[in-house]
This record gives structure tokens, C-alpha cells and sequence, in this order.
């Protein structure tokens, strides 16, 4: 099992009942193993985060971004986030709330052929 703070499991519970639209449809494509057989968790802590989705056995990380992701102030703590996650051995996928709700079957497939990569 990863670190994770302890403190972050509260916060998370309010955010998985607060997911966007964006999330709430790529949580419906991830629960339930259907990638590979592989369980995905939605909003779960790890080390000083909490992640929109991970994948344990994959060691994946997906990311669903809203606008505010795009501003430089949030780019840099997006890049820092990422090269942590990566020092754990994770690897991240990010897309934005447009392209999941409109490329849903693009964002799925990239998704599919990451799992499928980090499970050989």
C-alpha cells in the first residue's frame, strides 16, 4: 500500500459526493474491473493528494481537470503533483472535463492501452 496522509480521508469522502459531470461519466466507465479486471478507486488519498482515480494494480493515476487547471499558477503545482506521483512509481493520465465528456470513447481507449501497458 502507498503512503497517504491520514487527515486526506475526509476530504476525500466530500469530494467523491461531489464529483463533476466530467467524473461522474468516467467513474460509470471505470468502476466495477471493467478495464482488464482492474479496480479503479475515485478520489483516493495518496502520499500529500488526493487523486481523481487510481488503479492499485496498474500503479495509474487519471486526472480529470477543470478549467482552473489551465491557469500557470496551477500548472506548476500540476507538474510538481505529477513528478511526486511518478517518484512513487505511478503513472499519470491526464484530461480535461471537455475531452471526457465529449471524447469519451478516445479517453476510455487511452486509458485501456495504459492499463493494459502497466500490466505486462
Amino acid at each position: 500500500m502507498l503512503p497517504y496522509r491520514k487527515d486526506l480521508k475526509r476530504p476525500a469522502r466530500r469530494l467523491r459526493g461531489a464529483m463533476t459531470a466530467a467524473e461522474q461519466r468516467l467513474w460509470l466507465r471505470l468502476r466495477r474491473r471493467q478495464i482488464e479486471g482492474v479496480r479503479f478507486y475515485r478520489q483516493k488519498p495518496l502520499a500529500i493528494y488526493v487523486v481523481d482515480f487510481y488503479a492499485a494494480a496498474a500503479m495509474l493515476v487519471v486526472e480529470v481537470d477543470g478549467g482552473q487547471h489551465f491557469e500557470p499558477e496551477a500548472l506548476a503545482a500540476d507538474r510538481i503533483r505529477e513528478e511526486a506521483l511518478a517518484a512513487m512509481g505511478l503513472r499519470v493520465l491526464r484530461f480535461d472535463n471537455r475531452q471526457v465528456l465529449l471524447e469519451t470513447e478516445e479517453v476510455m481507449a487511452a486509458i485501456w492501452a495504459a492499463v493494459s501497458e502497466r500490466m505486462r
